[in-house]
């Protein structure tokens, strides 16, 4: 009997997410560090990948930069095993879902409406069950499609559609440097996150200091609607 063997996930992430810079949707411009993805015209074209596979629970962290009201639904999000370094800008399809899906082993789904508005910061992953999940701000996790095949590489995939009409990586926002001081203080533990902006180099004590004083975050000026408990390293929900 011949033993099944493992998939070939890397060992670690080598770098932080970005966007792959050649596999891009026809109506796609990213910024020069290929952290942003914005859509020129229309309502379709907007496909991007990751420039890495991602592993199981790995979460993949963007957020709305612009909404654009007078279309019907907005950015879908999902995981491909295609590889976006064998495609090209000319062989992608108008969309992921269904047309991509239907191309390759691509599994994308909707985020509800009124989940991607401008200013929403979006987690989404695939724990090793295959289960597809997202969480907007700090809401609870939303199951999107139980059925995404994990034994080989995923590349995220995302689709910057109708309403959503720009996005930007955030892979500095999913966690802080363990024992990071508080920029605040300087003398407590940073674990507490300001949203929707997603800086978290703050103590509890000086985060709240700061929502009740001026709800603005002292690192990008953005307006906070929350504040957060930085989650555990470990594997949390959906893993």
């Amino acid at each position: 009997m011949v033993p099944k063997r493992r998939p070939k996930w890397p060992r670690a992430p080598r770098e932080a997410l970005s966007f792959h810079g050649d596999a891009t949707g026809a109506q796609v411009h990213l910024d020069t560090l290929r952290c942003t993805a914005r859509r020129c015209a229309t309502f379709h074209d907007g496909i991007v990948f990751s420039q890495r596979p991602v592993w199981p629970g790995e979460r993949v962290a963007l957020r709305v930069l612009r909404h654009e009201d007078g279309w019907c639904g907005g950015l879908r999000v999902g995981f491909t095993r295609l590889d976006p370094a064998h495609v090209t800008t000319a062989c992608l399809p108008p969309f992921v879902c269904p047309d991509l899906e239907e191309q390759s082993p691509t599994w994308a789904a909707l985020l509800p409406e009124g989940y991607v508005r401008a200013g929403n910061v979006v987690c989404f992953w695939v724990n090793r069950r295959g289960w597809l999940f997202a969480k907007v701000n700090a809401g609870r996790p939303l199951l999107l499609r139980k059925d995404v095949l994990v034994g080989a590489p995923l590349w995220a995939v995302m689709d910057v559609y109708g309403t959503t009409k720009a996005i930007e990586l955030m892979s500095w926002w999913l966690t802080t440097t363990p024992g990071e001081e508080c920029i605040i203080c300087f003398h407590h533990t940073a674990n507490t996150r300001l949203l929707p902006c997603g800086h978290s180099h703050f103590c509890a004590s000086c985060a709240w200091h700061i929502f009740r004083d001026t709800a603005r975050c002292p690192v990008c000026r953005w307006q906070i609607e929350e504040v957060v408990a930085v989650p555990s390293l470990k594997t949390g929900e959906g893993s």
